[in-house]
């Protein structure tokens, strides 16, 4: 397990095109924006997309968890915290919490197993000394 991993917090409101059709944030929105929260994470540590591209690899998921704890609606101001939970040779396991400003209350816990691949050939690639420590404080 790695110690001392930066966190990424940021807010947003939830969009009328969030919503399905029993009236709340649809379930693959959360999904969206977990994959968001992740992207803007690793840009704002430089490990950004193209960074990695520099070292030949990208991220892929392995599997995505999402456990929905209160139903969010429109116009809901919300709070996105994402972390590095641990990333060893290949895998990383992010974590994801999103929580309604107005209560506190955590609306959606997540958790994705990313795996670094070769961007050619898409096999298990080693992540890059750099880019692991770019998640480290």
């Amino acid at each position: 397990m790695t110690s001392n991993l930066s966190s990424f917090t940021y807010s947003f409101s939830v969009q009328q095109s969030d919503i399905d059709f029993n009236g709340h944030v649809h379930n693959v929105t959360y999904l969206s924006w977990m994959i968001e929260a992740a992207t803007k994470h690793s840009e704002s540590v430089g490990a950004g997309h193209e960074v990695c591209l520099r070292y030949g690899g990208i991220w892929v998921a392995k599997s995505h968890h999402i456990e929905y704890k209160k139903p969010a609606f429109e116009n809901d101001a919300l709070q996105m915290k994402t972390w590095v939970e641990d990333i060893g040779k290949i895998l990383s396991i992010r974590r994801y919490e999103i929580s309604r400003i107005e209560d506190g209350a955590i609306v959606c816990e997540g958790v994705t197993e990313w795996v670094f691949v070769d961007s050619k050939t898409m096999r298990p690639k080693k992540i890059p000394n750099e880019i692991r420590h770019a998640f480290i404080n």
